[in-house]
């Protein structure tokens, strides 16, 4: 792997798709063990998955990991604070706003 050079990989994934009242989430694990790191892309392959209320839809699929450069996984460590930082800004204040 280059300092430049981007890769693909193929691998078998389960994806579970809850719209639960006491969860609403999406999860997908990678059945092979792969780790996906800073700068990763994952792409999963097949129709999106709609559960109905109450509903946990589990499937198999497969997906596709673009792995970042070593430059690109670099500058997202580097940066990567900053988008976190704009998640956080929040503020508190006794305003009662209608």
């Amino acid at each position: 792997m280059g300092i430049f050079s981007r890769y693909a990989e193929e691998v078998p994934c389960t994806v579970e798709v809850s719209h639960r009242f006491e969860s609403l989430h999406a999860h997908v694990k990678f059945n092979n063990g792969a780790v996906v790191h800073p700068g990763d892309e994952v792409l999963v392959h097949g129709k999106p998955i709609l559960a109905a209320y109450g509903e946990l839809i589990i499937e198999d699929r497969q997906a596709t990991i673009t792995r970042a450069s070593a430059l690109e996984r670099m500058w997202t460590r580097m940066t990567g604070d900053f988008g976190f930082m704009e998640l956080c800004e929040f503020s508190f204040s006794d305003e009662v706003t209608l």
